[in-house]
């Protein structure tokens, strides 16, 4: 029987990577973004959706769950950037970073939960960054959503596990995606030479281990921040 899972975002470097890798492996895949116009490659169903908006989340999966009859994972890859030093920042870029990328997975994870309940257990990935954890100059508001998850991610895992429900989180750092190749070189450059492994990360590399999480071969992980960062933290 095949998984049924959402992927918020899955338009993206990383979720377009997570679909093919959750499609390979025997799910059925939900996409959840603002744009529908360019359907991931394995993906089953796709729904436009406004996750800053509590009941466009709701609603998107409800749609996913009505389209595979319950829902087992979910995968909340979205995230936007709207950089620049705190003290320029003004509210609409705090907001709408905040918005995207922390509030919506609450919106999603909340209703999805009853969805897992009725289905015995599920598991749910929130793709977050090693910036969540140590900061980034120009990136306040990046860093505090990302870092929101992380607190997010741990207190549903409390709270979920004894319905059969993980909650992790993947902490990547300098992924190659649309987001991050039109960075200046010298910005690109640094994130290679802080890498331990001299490279900057594929999609590919954090979504395989997103198709880790879910899996039942990740049945006792809950409540951990995976860095999938080629040692860029260290």
């Amino acid at each position: 029987m095949s998984v049924r899972a959402l992927v918020s975002g899955g338009s993206g470097g990383i979720g377009r990577a997570t679909v093919a890798a959750l499609a390979q492996t025997d799910h059925l895949v939900a996409v959840a973004d603002i744009q529908t116009n360019d359907p991931p490659p394995g993906a089953d169903e796709m729904f436009a959706c406004d996750l800053a908006d509590p009941a466009a989340c709701a609603d998107a999966v409800s749609a996913a769950a009505e389209a595979f009859g319950g829902l087992d994972v979910l995968v909340h890859a979205a995230g936007i950037t709207r950089d620049g030093v705190s003290w320029k920042m003004d509210d609409s870029d705090w907001k709408s970073v905040l918005a995207v990328n922390l509030d919506s997975g609450f919106y999603l994870s909340r209703a999805a939960t009853p969805l897992m309940r009725q289905a015995g257990g599920g598991a749910i990935v929130f793709v977050s960054s090693i910036n969540g954890e140590r900061g980034k100059f120009g990136q306040a508001n990046y860093a505090a959503s990302k870092a929101g998850l992380h607190g997010l991610a741990k207190s549903l895992a409390r709270e979920l596990g004894h319905f059969g429900i993980r909650v992790n989180v993947v902490a990547p750092g300098m992924i190659r995606t649309p987001m991050t190749v039109s960075l200046p070189d010298e910005i690109q450059e640094a994130a290679r030479k802080d890498s331990s492994l001299g490279r900057l990360g594929e999609p590919e590399d954090v979504a395989d281990v997103i198709a880790f999480l879910v899996s039942d071969a990740a049945r006792h992980i809950t409540g951990q921040v995976i860095r999938v960062d080629g040692g860029q933290y260290l």
